[in-house]
């Protein structure tokens, strides 16, 4: 029933009914109070012995005898239907300013929460995101709509927030490996370094760091277009983990680290794209390189839980603070111990990305020896 109530259309017919009676009865009020001192002026012009008979025709119930319609013929000074014109006229008079302002006011208070929606939508037309509509003391629909509207807002000022976070920080990755490209080549073409097999090296190595940052937004921006596709098989992830890691031998042999697989059942088949689980898995091992402490241990876990394919990986780093692992799948964040990794920034934003769409979830946590894991939980055939 309140519900009901707080409905816009149900409120403002009620304000309307509301208005139209009380109209009425001040209507009626003004008829009978100008009707009331007409025939208290009438009965004050009578001879005293008249008023005492009509006091008695009154008593005895009379009024309407012949005998009181000859004393108001004989003494009533006017026309009796001009006065009742007089009484509408002057209860018209009353009841019009009376019920234009109520018409106005209850107007006021229902359009009241979309005049607000409407000044919060031309300030932000203009830029200002800051700005919220005001709900005020309303409720039912019109303050449901208020609501949405901010929360839209909300979501707006987000994303705008977002955006220029992302443009600062890629144009801040963009702008380390071409400084360094820019810097050599004048050297090498200055003469001032040799062009050697070495400084070829390293100029490649800038190359592929953009090559690998302009590849991750690509897969971002084609993810949340909703056009990246999937190719799900029935796929080992046993097999899967230890090919992705005889991959990556030699790099994680340059970094000292020692590699262990650590697999609770022989295979474990899971439906999901291989290639996106490769570059998942890619993406893990690579951060777990970058942050474990040289010559240091990594291990990469595969099992099942609660029925859902587990694969972790850990490594003996000096761990995450509390505040950056709840908002390290977003993009461009780092540890703070870390600013001078190679890496686009982009790595976990895109491995949570993937899981994600694969019916999977990730999170990060403490690692046995005091660095982090990253859990990966799939859903089993």
């Amino acid at each position: 029933m309140a519900r009901g109530i707080d409905r816009i259309w149900v409120r403002f017919g009620l304000g309307i009914a509301a208005t139209v009676l009380v109209t009425i009865g001040i209507l009626s009020a003004s008829v009978f109070a100008l009707a009331e001192y007409q025939y208290r002026s009438f009965y004050r012009s009578l001879p005293a012995s008249v008023q005492e008979e009509l006091d008695e025709l009154n008593e005895q119930d009379l009024e309407d005898s012949p005998r009181a319609a000859q004393i108001y013929g004989q003494y009533w000074q006017g026309d009796l239907l001009f006065g009742e014109k007089w009484s509408l006229v002057i209860g018209l008079v009353i009841c019009l300013p009376f019920g234009l302002a109520v018409g106005f006011w209850v107007s006021r208070i229902v359009t009241l929460p979309m005049a607000s929606v409407a000044e919060a939508a031309r300030r932000i037309a203009l830029g200002d995101l800051s700005v919220r509509a005001q709900v005020g003391q309303d409720r039912g629909e019109m303050a449901d709509m208020v609501r949405d509207f901010n929360h839209m807002t909300d979501a707006l000022e987000s994303l705008e927030r977002e955006r220029k976070a992302t443009a600062a920080s890629l144009s801040h990755e963009l702008r380390t490996p071409l400084t360094v490209l820019r810097a050599r080549l004048h050297a090498i073409c200055d003469g001032v370094i040799p062009a050697d097999p070495r400084e070829c090296r390293k100029l490649l190595d800038q190359v592929e760091h953009l090559g690998r940052l302009v590849e991750d937004l690509h897969t971002m921006s084609v993810a949340e277009a909703g056009r990246l596709s999937l190719q799900k098989v029935e796929t080992d992830l046993v097999q899967l983990v230890s090919d992705t890691l005889a991959a990556h031998a030699t790099h994680i042999a340059e970094h000292g680290i020692q590699a262990e697989l650590q697999a609770s059942v022989s295979s474990l088949w899971v439906q999901v794209d291989p290639d996106r689980m490769r570059q998942v898995l890619t993406n893990l091992v690579e951060n777990a390189l970058r942050h474990a402490a040289d010559g240091g241990w990594m291990g990469v876990g595969v099992g099942t839980e609660g029925g859902h394919a587990i694969v972790t990986v850990s490594d003996d780093g000096p761990g995450l603070p509390e505040n950056v692992r709840r908002n390290l799948f977003q993009r461009f964040q780092r540890a703070p111990r870390s600013p001078g990794t190679v890496g686009s920034g982009l790595g976990l934003s895109i491995v949570h990305m993937l899981v994600t769409l694969q019916g999977g979830t990730v999170q990060a946590g403490e690692s046995e020896r005091g660095g982090t894991r990253f859990i990966v939980r799939l859903p089993c055939n």
